[in-house]
């Protein structure tokens, strides 16, 4: 059985994320690795906060603290945090870990020696107020492509377009907002890019019609405006030191010349993907007796013949895309491959790194049709949601409403809408109804007696095709075709019990009545298994519900209304999900803002 290895894009370190961070990588990541362990498969989510580069640096300046302590307070909120919405990472590492140094460093050194790095003497933003070099991040102007007023100095966030600081029009300074600056000569290592990009189109063409349009079409975009080589190196005091003096020489015998890379780090968006490797080895320490694994615990999942079962998922916003298809998969093939004179690409004599399988890019969660703001007071975070409601309600609807083939927009209205339908009165209202009758009329107990009749078998009928179009959807990570799926299961239930109308039957018929209770039952087991990758603190609830102490495993056509012993004690849970009242939600919008703040 294949193993599947699932990351989700690193959040940044510097301060809690909002819920559009949440719905577009960790939690359709944390719901495809839930269904996954369900069905059995050996399974693997990793995460890690992204700690170096400009964000850490002027979160922590802002916070008046250095930026290790600054980072190692901001990993455990987010830790606490995403453990509160029942994110299920097996490790959430850090970038800034022994692993990831030792890694990126390894990487770096062989692209050296490969021919794939070289150094370059460049013009970089220097601020004359700062008195420093400022690193791509730190310089926020407009971009030249879209007009975009708040472009960083790597790439606009608007358009997606890759950028060099000096191509901003107007360009600041993000630290202190002067626009004294000047451009002045500074060596960087550069990655050979351009080197890679027939291997690029080569995996491109191999995954158009696989991955999301979304993806391939940022990637395309990409090789279609011609690749550019990419500086890996900063001038920051916080980050993965450069080590150019251990290098070896490149194919024309030349060392690197390490006399103006001295106090240089790598790039964040060089590191911070290897991290994705270096959580792993993370992982294996973490769990080897002494902290300190064996190559192969971790290496399993990542290189080499042991790797060759394994499934590769990774889950980001579309932010992120050009990242994944492009800048990480020209690192791996660098130290995988090798290029000839003619300009042939041969497998290079060391175990290769996996490179991604799928790649699943969503698009951008709005609030009321504008950006999340903190400054205007919009938006929710994840901190500030979890005083509201508890995590399912947002699990459910974020992931019903995940941003894939389109940006998503989240309102008030319509989150209470249909939070209220799905949740209370779908779902909450149909394990109530048949639990509570059945403790009242059957004695708690899952009754005996009876035989299907012609409801059951096409309930029999209508639950297998729900059952089945829901494990294909969560199959291909669709995760809102599967929610409507799961909804719908929720619907045959109360459908079901309108049919069967037990309350009526036992009246005159208690046989019949027992049929249809225990079926009922049954069903608030099925709902109980298939829930959980959605809503796991609810599901568990639900399992408790019918003597189940976990949801357990992923049920099949022919379990999924014969889970339950005859005789098993069953008892109704306090109201799973009460509905969100009007008041509330005015005081909300007041609170977090609402559609007349949305251009603010």
């Amino acid at each position: 059985m294949t193993r599947v290895l699932i990351t989700s894009a690193l959040p940044y370190i510097n301060g809690v994320k909002h819920l559009g961070n949440l719905a577009g990588s960790m939690m359709p990541a944390d719901v495809f690795a839930r269904y996954k362990r369900a069905r059995g498969i050996e399974t693997l989510y990793i995460c890690a906060t992204d700690e170096h580069g400009t964000p850490a640096e002027l979160a922590a300046a802002a916070a008046g603290q250095n930026v290790a302590t600054f980072c190692t307070e901001q990993h455990r909120i987010q830790y606490d945090l995403g453990r509160r919405y029942g994110l299920s990472w097996d490790h959430f590492g850090r970038s800034s870990s022994s692993q990831n140094r030792a890694l990126t460093q390894r990487f770096a050194q062989t692209l050296w020696e490969r021919g794939f790095i070289e150094e370059r003497v460049t013009k970089q933003v220097y601020s004359l107020s700062d008195k420093r070099f400022l690193p791509d991040r730190y310089v926020v102007g407009t971009c030249p492509q879209c007009g975009y007023d708040a472009a960083r100095g790597d790439q606009c966030d608007n358009c997606t377009r890759q950028l060099d600081p000096v191509d901003l029009i107007s360009p600041r300074s993000s630290v202190s907002g002067s626009t004294e600056i000047e451009i002045r000569d500074a060596k960087h290592l550069f990655l050979k890019q351009t080197a890679f990009a027939p291997r690029l189109q080569e995996i491109i063409n191999g995954k158009k019609g696989e991955w999301p349009v979304l993806v391939t079409s940022i990637a395309q975009k990409w090789l279609d405006e011609g690749l550019q080589d990419r500086g890996i190196t900063r001038d920051l005091a916080w980050g993965v030191p450069v080590n150019a003096a251990d290098w070896g020489p490149n194919p024309q015998g030349v060392r690197p010349d390490v006399k103006g890379l001295e106090g240089k780090v790598f790039y964040v968006w060089f590191d911070a993907p290897i991290e994705y490797i270096a959580a792993t080895w993370e992982w294996a320490d973490a769990k080897a007796p002494g902290g300190k694994a064996v190559d192969s615990d971790w290496e399993r999942w990542w290189r080499g013949p042991e790797s060759s079962d394994v499934t590769y998922v990774e889950f980001m916003g579309k932010d992120n895309v050009p990242f994944h298809t492009v800048g990480f998969p020209c690192t791996l093939i660098g130290v995988n491959e090798t290029q000839d004179a003619n300009g042939t690409w041969r497998p290079a004599d060391n175990a290769p790194w996996k490179l991604v399988d799928t790649l699943k890019g969503f698009n951008w969660l709005d609030y009321y049709g504008g950006r999340f703001s903190t400054t205007h007071k919009r938006g929710i975070f994840m901190d500030t949601a979890l005083e509201l409601l508890p995590a399912d309600y947002w699990r459910w609807w974020l992931t019903a409403n995940t941003p894939e083939s389109s940006d998503a927009t989240f309102t008030w209205e319509q989150f209470q809408a249909q939070v209220n339908a799905d949740l209370a009165d779908v779902l909450g209202n149909f394990v109530n109804r048949i639990l509570k009758f059945t403790e009242t009329r059957f004695d708690g107990l899952v009754p005996e007696g009876g035989e299907d009749g012609p409801t059951e078998i096409k309930l029999a009928a209508d639950v297998t095709e729900k059952l089945t179009e829901l494990t294909a959807m969560l199959d291909a990570a669709e995760m809102r075709k599967a929610c409507q799926a799961l909804r719908q299961l929720w619907v045959l239930g109360n459908q079901y019990l309108t049919e069967a109308a037990p309350w009526t039957a036992v009246k005159t018929d208690r046989d019949r009545a027992a049929v249809a209770v225990r079926t009922g039952l049954n069903l608030v087991a099925l709902f109980a298994k298939v829930s959980e990758p959605f809503i796991p603190f609810a599901a568990e609830v639900i399992a408790g519900g019918v003597g189940e102490l976990v949801p357990g495993t992923w049920p099949t056509a022919e379990t999924a209304l014969k889970l339950l012993p005859i005789g098993r004690p069953v008892k109704a849970p306090e109201v799973l999900f009460r509905k969100v009242e009007d008041a509330q939600v005015a005081a909300w919008i007041e609170r977090f803002g609402g559609a007349s703040s949305a251009g603010a």
